[in-house]
């Protein structure tokens, strides 16, 4: 627990020094609850006394407080108070730890509903479910969030309540608890490249069925993504055929899905109908033994058939957003997408890419990608698909469903965010910077 304190009150301090130029006379007030994280938060105000900060601590639950540590807090001369003081600069939440679960109660939140200053959350911000990253009301509300051993489930989840997020190695074994979450440089180390023997099929052939006479764009977008993804080859099937190769010469079309040739994986659904012939077409792309990418109006049809996927024993990958992933499972994912992702994923023997500015990637086995895309400049009609086409191109690679669609929400991120540049935009403009997003995901390598 000293360590812990130790950890929690350098990045109280450092955050004093980066707002205030100083940590010596600056105030801070802690929020404390019972049990240890009450202790942790009390043990670092006693540190940061020390530091000469002014320190008040406010308990809403005073017969609870953490007896050990709210005597190294008085001994050091800290003061306990009614209500936060008009003086703090910093307010440190201190109440619910990672076994809290549920919203504020009344008098915590009695005291967060004055606070008008920064807050530093200890482990996770009181009011957020650290097991499922669900963001109650009441809720506290971080710029900082100072954790222990590793980052947890809420960290990933629940972005904005928790802010900035701080792991302090204390020394103790935290892997049950871990989020996995590719890094920029997982991501650029495991992005396909061209090597000295590479050839456009050893990069991968990807099939893209999408788009129709009503929705031709759908295509358009979804064969950009897939071209801007890898060096590789796009193989088109669709009405939409001589306007996607205007945009794209290098695609190769076919008008059905017996001449489309040879691929390494199929992307099927964009914009692409969802009556009698599109369900056969579905029906024969999943009956193949390569990897599958079902987007949008697939999706649809999917919700009626799920056996054609449950059936199935090859890599599938499916991409629903909220509504989609509602059709699928007969419930929305809710306030617990965790849970939700991991059991669709399970009950269709299938990946499940749950769209979001959170993005949630699910196997079958239960095993989660999570991506923050940190902006949600891709809520825009049609950037769905062209994250199918990044995503298939990288399954066409050899990626798996799980990482292929996780590293293909990274890079969509980091494109729209390119692309926006602070102002609104359109799918194609996304599309034209998932380029300039790759490049700039190696230069961190």
């Amino acid at each position: 627990m000293r360590r812990a304190a130790s950890g929690l009150a350098g990045a109280v301090a450092a955050e004093l020094r980066s707002r205030h130029g100083a940590v010596y006379g600056r105030a801070v007030t802690l929020v404390i609850g019972s049990g240890d994280n009450g202790g942790d938060a009390l043990f670092a105000g006693a540190v940061l006394r020390r530091r000469g900060v002014a320190v008040s601590a406010v308990l809403t639950a005073p017969d609870r407080a953490h007896a050990a540590g709210l005597a190294a807090f008085r001994s050091a001369g800290g003061r306990v108070v009614d209500g936060v003081p008009d003086t703090a600069e910093l307010v440190v939440d201190g109440v619910v730890g990672l076994r809290g679960t549920g919203p504020l109660r009344e008098a915590a939140a009695a005291v967060f509903a004055q606070v008008r200053v920064p807050v530093v959350a200890v482990d996770v911000p009181s009011g957020v479910d650290a097991d499922t990253g669900v963001v109650h009301d009441p809720s506290v509300r971080a710029e900082i969030t100072v954790t222990f051993g590793a980052r947890r489930i809420a960290h990933a989840l629940a972005p904005a309540a928790c802010g900035r997020v701080e792991v302090v190695d204390i020394g103790i074994d935290a892997d049950g608890a871990r989020v996995e979450m590719l890094s920029d440089r997982d991501v650029a180390e495991g992005w396909p490249l061209p090597g000295p023997a590479s050839t456009k099929y050893t990069q991968g052939v990807v099939g893209v069925i999408a788009g129709s006479d009503r929705y031709p764009g759908a295509g358009i977008l979804c064969s950009a993504g897939a071209v801007a993804a890898t060096s590789g080859m796009v193989r088109y099937v669709g009405s939409a055929a001589a306007t996607v190769v205007d945009h794209f010469p290098e695609v190769v079309v076919a008008p059905d899905l017996d001449g489309a040739g040879r691929v390494q994986a199929w992307v099927v659904g964009p914009g692409a109908g969802t009556d009698d012939a599109a369900l056969e077409l579905l029906r024969r792309v999943l009956a193949t033994d390569v990897p599958v990418l079902v987007d949008a109006d697939g999706l649809t049809v999917l919700a009626h058939h799920p056996e054609l996927v449950v059936e199935r024993h090859h890599p599938t990958l499916l991409t629903p957003h909220d509504g989609e992933f509602e059709r699928l499972a007969g419930r929305s994912p809710g306030h617990d997408r965790l849970s939700a992702v991991r059991g669709l994923a399970s009950a269709l023997g299938a990946t499940v890419l749950l769209k979001g500015k959170v993005t949630l990637v699910a196997d079958p086995g239960g095993e989660v990608l999570v991506n923050d895309a940190g902006n949600s400049w891709a809520a825009t009609a049609g950037a769905g698909d062209v994250l199918s086409g990044i995503a298939g191109a990288l399954l066409a690679a050899g990626l798996s469903p799980r990482v292929a669609g996780a590293a293909a929400a990274r890079v969509h991120a980091l494109a729209a965010d390119l692309a926006a540049d602070g102002a609104p935009i359109g799918a194609s403009e996304l599309a034209r910077a998932v380029r300039p997003a790759v490049r700039s995901l190696r230069a961190v390598r």
